[in-house]
């Protein structure tokens, strides 16, 4: 089996478990990654546009 698939698979399965033994965990892990993904994106937007206003 291909490694790609493997990891795949196994994220699949940690993922299903944890969302049947603890859903509000899960939902808040959810919650926390996407509100940092958004923080580091804004950041990153706002340092280009510093940089180009530099320019």
């Amino acid at each position: 089996m291909n490694p790609k698939k493997t990891l795949l698979l196994l994220l699949v399965v940690f993922l299903g478990f944890w969302m049947f033994t603890d859903p509000a965990g899960l939902a808040d892990a959810a919650e926390a990654t996407a509100t940092t993904a958004w923080d580091l994106l804004v950041s990153l937007f706002e340092a280009i546009i510093d940089f180009f206003k530099a320019l």
